[in-house]
């Protein structure tokens, strides 16, 4: 009896049969623990929070490391771990090029002393280094030549000279007529001291404008801190550069300062990208110092950092060694400023604001208690005369 009750079940037809496992509660638990549903609403809701919220991570083996840590799988590279030593560095830097510019000065080109420029046009071509040596031969000291297009047009630059426009133009004719080579005059400019004095304060005036305007941009577009850490970025740019013209005495024209001016133009570019993720991260990460931040904020643009200024110091080097004598000094003012405009953007501009207090809540746009909005609840008439 025993087994036949046993095997009753197994003499059921297939139809009426049920496997073990459909034979088992369908139904969740009335707390909702263990069923497959609630499993899966807790597994989105974790990883919605991880999409939106990454973590800071620390692991024994990163700070074995030095204190490299990480951001999910993402390896950061402590750039702020040697901040101080870099100010000191930037520090004297500075004041070197302060010193070099106070004692020694500028080698100002014609454009700020005055002088005398030629438009010339010669019947055959001719090497820069011939005319060069007839100038100075018939008394004209310091000639500047430059190729106008072609090898047989020319501007000629020369200091301040004393005689009258008639007697100069006969001068440099006869100076500059070559052995079976004659040469034409077309234009003679004087550039008097005054003026000279004038497009130099007016360049001083450009930069200042340029520097206050790019304060004011980055002050309302981002935040105070690193308004203030973009300036003194570019003022270390262009101080450096200028200094090393005056260290090494250089010739400092206007084509030295159109690169002056556009290199405070590339590396405020090149600053407000490291800006533009420092602040996407304070918003972003939890956990993290503003250390750590910055740190991984520069990690995440190095590569960007890296390839244009690779990029754009190819094309500086072929203008330096191929461009001739009109863009030489132009291409190494840009080629001193690429160098110190990538040192200031990592060293400078955003150690600057760290060091001023640079916070998450400087980026966190917070409601003031006279702004927030009151609520009203809405009741429908109509319900009330459904009602009675």
């Amino acid at each position: 009896m025993t087994d036949s009750q046993n095997n009753s079940g197994d003499n059921l037809p297939a139809s009426e049969q049920q496997p073990a496992s459909e034979r088992r509660r369908r139904k969740p638990r009335r707390d909702g623990k263990g069923s497959n549903s609630a499993r899966a609403m807790k597994k989105t809701a974790s990883q919605a929070e991880v999409a939106t919220t990454e973590s800071f991570v620390e692991d024994e083996a990163a700070l074995a490391e030095g204190g490299v840590k990480a951001v999910g799988n993402k390896r950061i590279i402590p750039f702020m771990k040697i901040e101080k030593p870099m100010a000191i560095f930037s520090a004297l830097i500075v004041i070197i090029s302060i010193v070099a510019i106070i004692i020694k000065g500028l080698n100002l080109g014609l454009d700020f002393t005055g002088g005398v420029s030629a438009d010339v046009t010669y019947a055959q071509p001719v090497q820069q280094a011939e005319v060069v040596q007839a100038l100075e031969s018939n008394g004209f000291a310091d000639p500047v030549v430059q190729y106008l297009g072609n090898t047989r047009e020319m501007l000629i630059r020369l200091p301040p000279q004393s005689d009258n426009v008639d007697g100069l133009n006969t001068k440099l004719n006869e100076a500059l007529d070559l052995v079976d080579n004659d040469a034409t005059i077309s234009n003679v400019n004087i550039i008097g001291s005054q003026v000279g004095s004038e497009v130099y304060l007016n360049s001083l005036i450009a930069i200042a404008t340029a520097l206050g305007c790019m304060l004011l941009y980055v002050a309302v577009r981002f935040q105070f801190k690193l308004a203030i850490g973009a300036l003194l970025a570019l003022f270390h740019d262009a101080i450096v550069t200028i200094g090393v013209f005056a260290l090494f005495g250089f010739p400092f024209d206007l084509t030295v300062l159109a690169a002056i001016l556009a290199l405070i133009g590339y590396s405020l570019n090149d600053t407000i990208v490291v800006y533009d993720r420092i602040r996407e991260n304070f918003r972003r990460v939890r956990g993290a110092s503003p250390r750590q931040i910055i740190d991984l904020s520069l990690t995440e643009t190095l590569r960007r950092t890296i390839m244009t200024v690779t990029t754009v110091l190819l094309v500086v080097l072929a203008m330096m060694f191929l461009g001739g004598d009109g863009l030489y000094w132009f291409s190494v003012a840009l080629f001193i400023g690429l160098i110190a405009g990538t040192y200031s953007s990592i060293y400078i501009s955003s150690s600057i604001p760290l060091s001023m207090g640079l916070s998450r809540d400087d980026f966190i746009v917070k409601v003031k208690p006279e702004f927030e909005e009151e609520v009203v609840t809405f009741n429908d008439p109509k319900a009330f005369n459904n009602e009675s």
